[in-house]
């Protein structure tokens, strides 16, 4: 049986990878398990608020993956073509993302959040032929999905029948549990080499459209030096995540790397409310919590816990956004603990991260993890010294790196120069090894822990008629706190009904990338070739913030 421990090594001469001939996800995260003897350990617990507690030893996982697996292959899909899920925390989510993975198949995570045409443009662009998701969520993609020619099969999970949208798509629609519990194990799992593709994740885009992330099998253990650096696994961990599944820092963090250890997963589905995660932690004993910034905050702020409510939790873990230096004080205050951060992408999941063994330098992001050749580099692709501003740049011979852009050769070719990837982050590096993140100098907006292209959302407002141009910006309105808003030029000076506008973004986007407030405007300063100053127009929201809040303290006083 192969030592997964043996495929990263360290000697005098630095760190090595040792990947197999042959590696499938499904076998690190499931199978391995169940042959060392460790089939009856709880592998994951979905608390769901509405539907009660669920959960899956390593066996039933392996099991209902291989029935997942034979209905893949009774529906005729070949090993490499993909099949889209968008489902909620639910003991189906792993089920079917291993279960493809088994197959051959590619898994296409995706965002229960995202709007009905938004799903429709991934499943397109992914050439997806299989979708799975919640019964209660069909009829609402439906309508839309029913229009795109390589979506042959739709497999709903979850309580219910079968909702009855029928309409002339041809779309075969199956109820998942009645399949999986009609089909027999198929113990095989795809012979895939470390370098086949796996799972493709998209991310905010540069042209306005989401882009494809195309990840192989090695990617699991590519992120091995995050499993030793960062998580501080130690047996018998019970890990709760506060994320979904879908997203790309919850799929590794929660879904895949914590399996791969034999470890117990523990996430929730319902409405979020901070009492949830440390009533979770008490219950199930949890040793290791892992969130967002605005999770932890949230604790904080609205509920009382402390560190004697939670006796069991040990390491606490953080990705997404920068927790302030206020937050990690009030949580070691309350909690009398860390919290870890650590700093990733789309296309590597997370390679920087602060560990037990360096103390935490408020502002810095920590190290780049051991294992990982990452370098700074200036315009020329040479190394900078230390204490200067460099882009970050990664070997292009790591297996945490994603294998290509989806149908995107030429940007795949020019993220890829003189053996490195250029991620575009900025960042500098001290004596002391630690990484100051600086960020990216374009223009993507971070907000509550999502990446999203202003691009992206520009192309669906430019859609309302009464816009005839727009510019989506992330408009920091307090410490720590950025929201999605939107400088627009109505049509003809037109009355534009802001709330109206508003609405039309919720309806179309997603609700993390839709614009929170609207600001109106006659035009937009630009350069002479008529580029529009996005930095100038960001100043001028900030300025009239400003000049409001001296407004109000004057008239207070």
């Amino acid at each position: 049986m192969l030592n997964f421990e043996n495929l990263l090594t360290q000697d005098a001469n630095g760190w090595h990878w040792h990947l197999p001939n042959y590696f499938n996800i499904a076998y690190g995260c499931v199978r391995q398990h169940v042959e060392k003897g460790q089939g009856d350990k709880l592998a994951m617990i979905v608390e769901d608020q509405f539907q009660g507690t669920s959960q899956l030893t390593y066996r039933d996982l392996d099991q209902a993956s291989g029935r997942f697996n034979y209905l893949l292959k009774s529906l005729n899909i070949s090993d490499g073509e993909r099949v889209l899920i968008r489902l909620p925390n639910a003991t189906s989510y792993p089920i079917s993302f291993f279960g493809c993975l088994k197959h051959g198949a590619v898994a296409v995570p995706t965002s229960t959040l995202l709007s009905a045409h938004e799903v429709a443009y991934l499943a397109k662009d992914s050439g997806a032929k299989v979708l799975v998701t919640a019964k209660s969520m069909w009829p609402e993609l439906s309508a839309t999905l029913g229009k795109h020619d390589n979506l042959q099969t739709v497999l709903l999970a979850g309580q219910g029948n079968v909702p009855d949208t029928s309409n002339d798509s041809g779309i075969e629609v199956i109820d998942l549990d009645q399949a999986l519990a009609q089909s027999p194990v198929d113990d095989s799992i795809f012979a895939s080499r470390p370098d086949d593709p796996a799972y493709l994740v998209y991310t905010s885009g540069t042209t306005g459209f989401p882009k494809g992330v195309l990840h192989g099998h090695r990617s699991l253990i590519g992120r091995m030096p995050a499993s030793r650096y960062w998580f501080n696994f130690q047996s018998g961990d019970r890990i709760l995540h506060s994320g979904k599944f879908n997203w790309t820092y919850v799929l590794g963090s929660a879904l895949m790397d914590p399996l791969f250890h034999g470890h117990t997963v523990i996430v929730h589905e319902g409405k979020n409310d901070a009492n949830t995660w440390p009533q979770l932690i008490a219950k199930h004993q949890c040793t290791i919590f892992i969130g967002v910034p605005t999770i932890y905050r949230q604790i904080i702020q609205k509920t009382n816990f402390s560190a004697d409510d939670v006796p069991s939790l040990r390491h606490c873990m953080s990705a997404g956004e920068h927790l302030s230096d206020e937050m990690l004080l009030a949580w070691r205050e309350r909690f009398a603990m860390d919290v870890y951060e650590a700093i990733g992408m789309s296309e590597f999941s997370y390679y920087i991260s602060q560990h037990t063994g360096a103390p935490i330098r408020p502002g810095a992001a920590g190290f780049i993890q051991p294992g990982h050749q990452v370098m700074l580099v200036d315009e020329n692709l040479q190394p900078v010294a230390s204490g200067q501003e460099g882009m970050i740049a990664i070997k292009t011979d790591d297996p945490g790196l994603f294998l290509e852009y989806w149908q995107l050769p030429d940007e795949t070719t020019e993220s890829r120069q003189a053996g490195y990837f250029l991620t575009g982050d900025y960042a500098r590096q001290d004596e002391d090894g630690y990484i100051w993140f600086i960020g990216r100098k374009d223009d993507i907006i971070n907000t509550f822990g999502y990446r999203v292209s202003p691009h992206e959302i520009e192309r669906v407002i430019k859609t309302h008629p009464q816009v005839a141009d727009c510019v989506a910006l992330g408009d920091t309105i307090g410490k720590d706190k950025t929201i999605v808003s939107v400088c627009v030029i109505p049509v003809n000076e037109q009355a534009l009904d802001e709330q109206e506008l508003l609405e039309f973004g919720n309806q179309h986007l997603a609700r993390y990338k839709a614009p929170k407030q609207v600001h109106l405007y006659q035009d937009f300063p630009r350069t002479k070739n008529g580029k529009v100053l996005r930095k100038q127009l960001l100043a001028d929201l900030t300025n009239k913030r400003q000049s409001l809040t001296v407004s109000q303290t004057e008239v207070q006083a």
